[in-house]
């Protein structure tokens, strides 16, 4: 699923592939902010992007066209590197990568209503905080069921573990119907559309006290907590 701000350059040899430490793929070489294991799913941990560290993956994700609401289809390698690396000298704004098992399966921005355009476009309520999510290209041709619903539960887990977050905001793009309705299963509520600069976007908002929880892999809310919300949390192409 894709809710906006993911051809690969040519493989690395051998002698240009990444050491250990600098694999994406590797979550504990960087600062883990979450960690849950979900029944039947697998371990989930969310980490912060580093920019230089994991261009190419991103670009890989954001220049296919199935991440064609992300908005960044069009732009070069370096230019990503670029957003990327302003994102993350932002206080207000911050990118992180989701890994299952040690396989990187989404990316998501989170940020601060007030210091973004999107504010601009509707009343800020004390305690809103905003996000963007892109789930992974499939490894595989089907879908797996439940996947998306899964990595987003994850997400907003992440996100609502700061209690001064009253209300998720979101803006996908309005054409993006797929992302808009994957939202609103997960309980967020449709607001007015709005015109932003790059698009013309659909509001949805949820409220804390309706999340959900987070759903089992056999439709139980049940979950097994493995070292849940390390460390602290920082202020799309659906598979299934």
């Amino acid at each position: 699923m894709s809710s906006e701000p993911a051809t690969h350059p040519d493989s690395p040899t051998d002698a240009d592939a990444p050491a250990p430490d600098d694999d994406p793929a590797t979550p504990d070489a960087a600062v883990v902010r979450y960690e849950r294991t979900v029944d039947g799913f697998g371990t989930i941990r969310i980490r912060e992007v580093e920019p230089a560290r994991d261009l190419d993956l991103i670009y890989d994700w954001v220049t296919r066209e199935r991440a064609r609401f992300w908005g960044m289809r069009e732009i070069g390698r370096d230019r990503v590197r670029e957003i990327y690396e302003y994102l993350d000298s932002l206080d207000t704004h911050h990118a992180y990568l989701i890994h299952r098992d040690g396989v990187p399966v989404g990316l998501f921005q989170t940020y601060q209503p007030e210091a973004d355009p999107v504010g601009e476009c509707y009343d800020v309520r004390p305690g809103d905080f905003g996000i963007h999510l892109m789930v992974a290209p499939p490894a595989g041709d089907a879908p797996e069921h439940g996947f998306t619903g899964t990595v987003l539960a994850a997400f907003l887990d992440f996100v609502l573990a700061d209690p001064s977050r009253r209300r998720i905001v979101a803006e996908p793009d309005a054409r993006n119907e797929r992302a808009i309705a994957r939202l609103v299963r997960a309980g967020f509520v449709p607001g007015p559309q709005v015109d932003l600069a790059e698009k013309r976007a659909q509001l949805v908002f949820l409220d804390r006290d309706a999340f959900r929880g987070f759903p089992g892999r056999d439709g139980s809310r049940g979950i097994r907590e493995a070292d849940a919300h390390r460390g602290r949390p920082e202020a799309d192409g659906s598979r299934d």
